[in-house]
């Protein structure tokens, strides 16, 4: 593997830490706490062409690939401003409609992803099904040239802050009588479909959601893809989710080390800053190598994804989520550590990194999930549940 970015790449790298820089974390943290959103950040970053990077270059995107998507994820987080919108639309819902999507359906939904007018929530997980998708009782059936969908859904970011919803529902296979996954874009203003703000003890300005589905009637062009494209398109989502997902928790972890790294340059206690003392020093120095190491994973990930090597690219992505997930909780509770009793105030900025960073352990699927995948499809072990 090449370990050196692209000069488009390094300029895209540059270009969107300047954009986060110029927000920062002090705004990220103002918004969440206000109960607002950080629009300012997502429409500069759409008039940038920040959000369209992976959207194909036909439909206005910039025609690059989950590569510069991660890129974009990583230093918005870097910068103390992560969106986690990215994760969900660009990198889930656009993909899933470049990919699977109809020829209508690319031409009238693309351009929106490209310039970030159009936002698309994902919807797949539910009340009782937790990490098992076989389990999902969300069901969508015929109605003459319609579908009608019940279900719920829970844990669905950012519903208030979208414009349609990409739905995973099961239908009826017409030849064999089984169940099969279909994805469906869902306005968010569907009748019969509703919501409910979940308290959630995590600084954010994106609000989760619980849905519920009622008789939501959708017209045929609601379906993504055929009746066939569901699972294909399901999973050609996911692996661009948790490459995003593990993009943004590196950068969380690095804007963690890097506040801490200032901090204990200059905090003097015994006439001397105690990042000079090993036991202060030493943490912040493992957290780092566990960063980077992470970092290399992501780009593996998303190279093999964006080279068409769906297979290869599912384990290294899995790995990349872990990886990512692991050193971000590291980072950020060794940077709590070394600021003290300062490490708990919101001025010093780290504290409010806690919830987000821990999360990423169990979201969008749970360490202990990802271990069962690598032990199966890397290890060849039999599955364990």
């Amino acid at each position: 593997m090449d370990f050196t970015y692209t000069p488009e790449q390094q300029q895209l790298r540059d270009a969107v830490a300047a954009l986060g820089r110029s927000f920062g974390h002090g705004y990220f943290v103002a918004k969440a706490k206000a109960g607002e959103h950080t629009t300012e950040l997502w429409s500069e970053a759409g008039k940038l062409g920040y959000l369209g990077v992976s959207v194909p270059a036909e439909y206005g995107g910039g025609g690059g690939g989950i590569t510069e998507l991660a890129i974009v994820c990583e230093e918005l987080a870097a910068a103390g401003c992560p969106l986690l919108l990215l994760v969900v639309s660009p990198a889930i819902a656009a993909t899933v409609i470049a990919r699977h999507g109809s020829a209508e359906q690319r031409e009238r939904l693309l351009p929106g992803f490209a310039d970030g007018s159009l936002t698309v929530v994902f919807a797949i997980t539910e009340p009782e099904a937790g990490s098992n998708a076989h389990r999902l009782t969300t069901m969508a059936h015929r109605d003459g040239d319609d579908w009608v969908i019940n279900g719920r859904k829970c844990f669905i970011s950012g519903v208030d802050q979208a414009s349609a919803i990409l739905v995973v529902a099961r239908t009826t296979d017409s030849a064999t009588g089984r169940l099969k996954p279909a994805l469906f874009l869902v306005p968010v203003d569907a009748p019969g479909l509703t919501k409910s703000k979940l308290d959630m003890e995590i600084v954010s300005p994106e609000n989760q959601w619980l849905l519920y589905l009622d008789d939501v009637r959708v017209p045929a062009g609601a379906l993504i893809g055929d009746e066939d494209a569901g699972l294909p398109a399901l999973f050609s989502g996911l692996n661009p989710e948790r490459i995003t997902v593990a993009a943004m928790s590196a950068g969380t972890a690095r804007y963690a080390l890097s506040r801490a790294a200032d901090y204990t340059a200059t905090r003097a206690v015994w006439g001397r800053p105690i990042g000079t003392h090993q036991g202060v020093a030493h943490p912040l120095a493992h957290a780092q190598i566990q960063v980077e190491l992470a970092r290399l994973m992501i780009a593996k990930a998303a190279s093999l994804y964006d080279a068409g090597r769906d297979g290869e690219a599912a384990g290294a992505a899995n790995m990349a989520k872990y990886a990512s997930a692991e050193a971000a909780a590291l980072a950020v509770d060794t940077a709590i550590q070394v600021h003290g009793g300062n490490g708990m105030t919101t001025e010093y900025g780290v504290a409010t990194l806690l919830g987000a960073a821990r999360a990423g352990r169990i979201a969008p699927v749970s360490r202990e999930m990802i271990l069962n995948f690598v032990a199966q499809h890397v290890l060849g072990q039999q599955k364990s549940y």
